[in-house]
């Protein structure tokens, strides 16, 4: 049932990015039309950010069924390869009436196109008019849907939320702003047009060389730091840090774990063949576990790849998954 949700998703991706409409509105790769928005937002104070609570949990199947009504081609693709039933952790089997779980491929997808229909609703009812292409294209830069994360006018905030309750859905109140200098979506914090996103620890701090996973972690911290101008934070540990691996200065695409600066990377040693910048640095080695196959479902991840160019890691019919293991090795790689 997975493999058929990504063909459906592969085709609903294509179909909606080449819509002249719904590309202005939604996205389902591209976080950051939500994220300028929500400066936008607290900076003028015209745009409201919204947050729903459980919401895959509460799209029912009878929404999209509604939502997909005149596309009976589309509509069975969509149930052909739906989950219909789920076993719970005592065995029993009960039906579902939600559309999807968080598991499903199409459960980003639908979720987002029924939100999306319901604040045009919204609008065109607070507005009294009829809901016509022109005036849907007049909210362009004024409406974004990613997911549950909801940007609409502050003028139709209270229609939009009515009827979003009124549907099911649940929006989050302690998540949602419209009044106030403060926004926030898709992970983006700013108050008054300025970036006050949290910067998270995610681990504890590594103590020696052997601390791989919590050097990579600190290391990616770090950055997030530097890119949010936490300048004496920043040199404290790059000091901690350089005590512990190499640590060189590396453009934001390098596989080094090294550290970014505003001069750019470093060069340790020039790569003749392919004429790019090297670095000695540490980098991430995984091990992933043992999963071989072959015949038809080898043939079928062939079929699954969505690009003409080969697989990057030549391994992958012999191993795949989640890895096992993670280390770091010390490595002459690409400063760039």
């Amino acid at each position: 049932m997975q493999y058929a949700q990504q063909s459906v998703l592969r085709l609903i991706e294509e179909a909606y990015s080449k819509d002249d409409i719904l590309g202005r509105f939604i996205s389902f790769d591209d976080q950051t039309p939500n994220q300028r928005m929500a400066k936008e937002g607290s900076l003028y104070g015209e745009l409201a950010t919204l947050d729903l609570s459980e919401a895959s949990d509460r799209v029912l199947y009878l929404h999209v069924q509604a939502l997909l009504a005149r596309f009976p081609s589309f509509a069975g693709a969509v149930d052909a390869c739906r989950s219909r039933k789920a076993e719970l952790p005592s065995g029993e089997v009960v039906p579902l009436a939600k559309f999807a779980s968080m598991g499903s491929a199409l459960c980003f997808p639908m979720e987002t196109s029924v939100f999306l229909t319901i604040i045009f609703m919204s609008i065109a009812e607070a507005l009294d008019t009829p809901l016509t292409e022109k005036m849907i294209k007049s909210f362009s830069g004024k409406v974004r849907v990613f997911g549950d994360d909801i940007i609409v006018p502050v003028d139709f905030v209270d229609h939009v939320i009515h009827n979003l309750e009124a549907f099911g859905l649940k929006v989050n109140m302690n998540k949602s702003f419209w009044k106030g200098k403060f926004r926030e979506s898709c992970g983006k914090d700013y108050y008054g047009g300025a970036d006050v996103s949290i910067v998270r620890m995610r681990s504890k701090f590594p103590t020696s060389r052997g601390d791989a996973e919590e050097i990579i972690s600190t290391v990616s911290f770090r950055n997030l730091l530097f890119k949010a101008g936490y300048v004496k934070t920043v040199e404290w540990l790059d000091d901690r840090l350089e005590r512990l691996i190499p640590f060189p200065f590396v453009g934001p695409e390098s596989p080094a774990l090294g550290r970014l600066r505003y001069e750019g990377h470093q060069t340790d040693i020039w790569d003749t063949n392919l004429q790019r910048p090297l670095v000695r640095a540490m980098v991430v080695k995984v091990r992933l576990p043992i999963n071989k196959v072959d015949s038809y479902p080898a043939l079928m991840k062939w079929f699954l790849k969505d690009s003409e160019m080969p697989f990057i890691d030549q391994n992958h019919l012999e191993r795949s998954g989640r890895p096992v293991s993670l280390d770091i090795k010390h490595r002459q790689v690409s400063a760039i």
